[in-house]
This record gives C-alpha cells, structure tokens and sequence, in this order.
C-alpha cells in the first residue's frame, strides 16, 4: 500500500488533492482511499488529507500515520506543524516552493533522507500562470506522479477533466504537465542522466 498524507491550509485545495490522486489511481484499476482532517473548517487553518493506493481492497480508515510521501502545499507549515513526522527514511516530500531544502532551514532533516526524494516545486507559480490562481494540487499531484510514479500522468490528467471543466480543466492540466516536466528536468540535474 502507498499512503500518502497532504498539509495545507483551508482554500488550497488539500482535500480536492487527495481526490484526485485516489481519481487516478482507480482510473488505473487500483484501489484508492482518499479523505480528509479538519481542524478549525475556516480559509487559512491548517489542513491534512490522506490517499492510500493498493492492488488489494482497502480496509483500514485511520489517518495516515506513516506516510511513504509527503505533500506539502504550503511551506508556511513547515515550521509551525510537525508535518514530517512518521515518514521514513526511504519516504518522498514534495513542499510546494521556490526555495529548495537548505533556504527551507531543512538541512538536518534532508541530510536524514534519500535526496533524489526530497524535492521542492513551485506550484503555487505554475498554477498561477496557467489557471489564474495560486492553487497548487494539480501541479503537486503531476510532481508526485514524476517523482515517485505511484500514478500516471495520464491518470493524473483524466482525474483533472473528470473533475473540472472549461478553463479549470484547461489551466489545472496545463499546470500538472508543466510541473511534471519540472520534476523530471529536476531529476535529471540531480542524477547527471
């Protein structure tokens, strides 16, 4: 099973993410799960969603307590919330961002992990030029997809016009292939292949 929990902050779309990974990923002819945490329900609280994926039926419904990849939508959280806790060492973080892990103040943590796993993306941008608005899961979903292919891009894209239409569709599927050629340019300078 591949678990993956979401944080964010309310009006970012954290729970619409996780969705649209579990769309996806039955698109695929796997079984998903996704569901949210709420705190406080007002704009800017702090957010969690969850998204387990398998082969096999999913019985459980706890949250996710020991992730094998980590979205975080808004770096703000980074310091205010122990989002990274219970991942392991071999897990993936994806923090939405135009920094990377050493502007983060993430040193100790990254030099604790497989660094061809931790990668920042600037979703919030990506969607911005292309949707019109900063919201990024559909970009984190696609970097998710590149980074740790748990789904498709394909999948990634039909769960997106499953979802949305017109503009909302046009601009959160032109953001998502633009944040997964990101990753992929990203790995590339990473590993020099």
């Amino acid at each position: 099973m591949f678990q993956v929990r979401f944080h964010g902050r309310g009006g970012q779309g954290v729970v619409t993410a996780a969705e649209l990974l579990a769309a996806a990923a039955f698109s695929e002819g796997r079984y998903a799960q996704a569901f949210p945490s709420f705190g406080s329900e007002r704009m800017g609280a702090p957010v969690m969603s969850f998204c387990r994926i398998d082969d096999r039926p999913i019985r459980t419904r706890e949250p996710v307590t020991e992730p094998d990849a980590l979205v975080i939508q808004d770096p703000t959280l980074l310091h205010q919330a122990d989002v990274f806790v219970g991942l392991a060492r071999g897990g993936y973080v994806l923090i939405n961002a135009t920094r990377g892990f050493r502007q983060l103040g993430l040193d100790d943590f990254a030099a604790l992990h497989i660094a061809s796993r931790l990668l920042t993306v600037p979703a919030s941008s990506l969607a911005m030029a292309r949707l019109g608005r900063p919201l990024p899961g559909a970009p984190l979903l696609a970097a998710l997809a590149a980074l740790a292919g748990v789904v498709s891009l394909d999948a990634v894209l039909a769960a997106i016009s499953e979802r949305f239409s017109g503009q909302a569709a046009a601009g959160n599927s032109a953001a998502a292939v633009a944040a997964f050629d990101y990753v992929l340019a990203e790995r590339k300078e990473l590993t020099g292949a």
